[in-house]
């Protein structure tokens, strides 16, 4: 039974529909891997298992009566500790919210929950979602399957290593810099940050801000569109909601890729990044060349991205956690008091000057995508380091200059707004997780999931488990 745990969840949610599995197999099989691997790896920090057997019972008495509740009927999920959950604990990662239980549900898990998923627990983020390294004072660190001496990466570490280990079937989380797909590629999971708008941000205090989006993960890019069928879609309570429903990530994602035309882009421009990754990226390729697609090396513009993404995160967490700095002094990690402070430095102008960047690139995007169908990229520029290293300092001899340097190949992406995904690419000598970063045009988040798609039935890098019994 333990082997269900494994399955793709389009599999799973076939196997509940048949009638040939029930909801309290599958979540206990799931719950029994949280109880088995979770002391090893520490990406679940609230287990929900009561809930969750009493929710998997009435789940089948549903089934039963055929009254399935939605596409997600029976489905255990996690849900990133920075969403709210109703009636359970909701921490941010944080000491300061160690005992938090909202009354209500973010937008996201509100979806998941109306389609008939099942929280078994709440996964693992650094305090709240800052930096690409899943730890805090709370819980602890995440560590990765492949290897429990490196980092899972973050700040979706916790969903990626719940995935990669099978305690659930599906996990959503955020990404502003990275967030969803930095860990899919340290994990061999698939982790896609939709465009702004996409999946609604609900709580959130600055509704109009597009640099910080939810989106979903899974084991395979087939459970990433089906979750995405479920969380995409209008909602009046965000402001920036786009109007498409989520139905669209129901057409198939089967598509005929000959001609069309990719750009790769080893280093965006210039960045280091590590022989390893670059090595395993560049073996990829010979797949869209057979598959009869046109690939050519070349750079987008992303001049001017840095500034953009450090002006408008800082200014982000100035309102965010200013307040929080001065009423729990020594509470908050010292890279997030960083990035306030830069925030607080910040003038109308420079704001008003990284919007304005930020459209340049836009438009020169644009540009790129009318010689381009995709864009192919590192995910990131190195592979997962030491669990106990805070932060990536030096690539190729070159130091990193913050906690957010090593992570431009991700966040100069998130800079431009385009929808991208990070999908299992093979591993390196030493076993380790690479993912490929696909990138779409403006509002392309559909043909992302079918060229990820192609790449992923191409190459099947996503069976690979970890084995944790040989850690």
């Amino acid at each position: 039974m333990s082997d269900l745990c494994d399955l793709p969840a389009t599999v799973l949610a076939g196997l509940i529909k048949k009638g040939e599995l029930s909801a309290r197999q599958l979540v206990s099989a799931c719950l029994e891997r949280i109880e088995q691997w979770n002391p090893v790896v520490n990406a679940v920090v609230t287990v929900t298992a009561e809930q969750a057997l009493e929710q998997a019972r009435l789940a089948d008495e549903q089934q039963a009566r055929g009254q399935a509740t939605g596409r997600l009927h029976g489905l255990p999920v996690v849900h990133k500790d920075l969403f709210e959950t109703r009636g359970v604990r909701t921490t941010y990662g944080s000491t300061v919210f160690r005992d938090f239980v909202p009354t209500s549900d973010a937008a996201i898990v509100e979806r998941q929950r109306l389609a008939g998923a099942i929280m078994v627990g709440k996964s693992n983020t650094p305090e709240f979602g800052a930096g690409s390294q899943t730890f805090n004072r709370l819980f602890g660190a995440t560590r990765n399957p492949y290897d429990l001496s490196r980092t899972c990466g973050g700040s979706s570490g916790g969903a990626a290593v719940a995935l990669a280990c099978g305690m659930a079937a599906l996990a959503d989380g955020t990404d502003t810099g990275g967030s969803l797909r930095n860990p899919a590629s340290f994990c061999n999971v698939v982790g896609f940050r939709p465009s702004a708008g996409r999946v609604a941000l609900w709580p959130d205090p600055m509704g109009w801000f597009t640099l910080n989006v939810a989106g979903p993960m899974g084991r395979t890019v087939e459970d990433v569109a089906l979750l995405m069928s479920v969380i995409a879609g209008p909602d009046r309570r965000s402001p920036i909601s786009l109007p498409e429903p989520g139905e669209r990530f129901l057409e198939p994602l089967e598509r005929d890729f000959r001609g069309t035309r990719l750009a790769w882009s080893p280093t965006l421009g210039g960045l280091p990044v590590e022989r390893p990754v670059l090595d395993v990226l560049e073996n990829s390729l010979a797949v869209f060349h057979q598959a009869g697609c046109v690939v050519e090396q070349a750079d987008p513009d992303l001049s001017d991205a840095d500034e953009v993404f450090c002006t408008l995160r800082a200014w982000r967490f100035a309102w965010m956690y200013s307040d929080l700095i001065d009423r729990y002094p020594g509470e908050i990690k010292e890279t997030i008091v960083w990035n306030v402070e830069q925030g607080k430095r910040l003038s109308g102008q420079d704001v008003a000057r990284a919007e304005a960047l930020r459209t340049r690139i836009y438009h020169r995007m644009l540009q790129f995508f009318q010689r381009f169908d995709f864009l192919l990229a590192p995910v990131v520029q190195v592979l997962p380091f030491d669990v106990q290293q805070p932060y990536v300092q030096e690539i190729n001899g070159i130091r990193m200059g913050s906690y957010l340097d090593w992570m431009k190949s991700c966040y100069w992406i998130s800079a431009t707004g385009l929808p991208a995904i990070s999908v299992p690419a093979g591993f390196s000598s030493e076993g380790l997780p690479v993912g490929l970063q696909i990138v779409g045009p403006p509002l392309g988040d559909f043909a992302v999931l079918q060229l990820a798609y192609f790449f992923q039935q191409a190459t099947e890098y996503w069976r690979r488990r970890p084995s944790l019994a040989a850690n």
